[in-house]
């Protein structure tokens, strides 16, 4: 349950009172994240063009990946909203719902590829705060990837976190998009 009460005392600018009807004829309601960020609307709408950037076409990140990435961070941030809305896209981009589960043991699992594997160890080691990055990791991730694909990679983490604990902070519960089970505690 979110932390937030009632948001219908919140007079939204003309943009954000659009987007949120979008939402409603698309989703059949408004996300509770967004009505939440809309509340700081040009913020959002720098985040969504943000997001747009590192999830579109041009990434040099396949989708798939880019979804096992935003939820492993999701997981390890406990956001029950981002869990769920990206364990949905994953799927939608090819993950199986196996891959979803293995996500925290990826490093000892035979599902990831090598590649998929320095990612995830990327964004594992930068969503830990209090690690410092070893430069085994980075020299992994040079195997796979190059300059650029590394600054999305790491733009994609740095948002994903940004997202994911917001959303954790405030409390904001899974809103029902995918029906993979992680257990009680998220992390396990």
């Amino acid at each position: 349950m979110s932390y937030i009460g009632n948001n219908e005392d919140f007079r939204y600018p003309w943009y954000m009172r659009v987007i949120l009807f979008l939402q409603r004829r698309r989703y059949g309601r408004e996300l509770e994240p967004v009505r939440l960020w809309g509340r700081l609307s040009l913020a959002y709408l720098g985040m969504t063009v943000m997001y747009r950037e590192l999830n579109g076409k041009t990434s040099k990140i396949n989708p798939e990946l880019r979804s096992l990435i935003q939820v492993l961070i999701s997981r390890i941030n406990s956001c029950e909203f981002c869990i769920d809305l990206n364990s949905f896209t994953g799927l939608e981009r090819g993950a199986t719902p196996d891959k979803l589960q293995a996500l925290l043991a990826f490093e000892q699992s035979p599902l990831f590829s090598e590649q998929e594997k320095a990612a995830l160890s990327y964004a594992n080691a930068v969503t830990d705060s209090g690690r410092k990055l070893e430069e085994k990791i980075i020299s992994n991730l040079r195997k796979h990837f190059d300059d650029q694909a590394i600054i999305q990679l790491a733009a994609l983490i740095a948002f994903q976190n940004m997202s994911s604990k917001f959303n954790a902070a405030l409390g904001i519960p899974a809103h029902g998009f995918c029906d993979i089970k992680y257990g009680e505690n998220m992390q396990n």
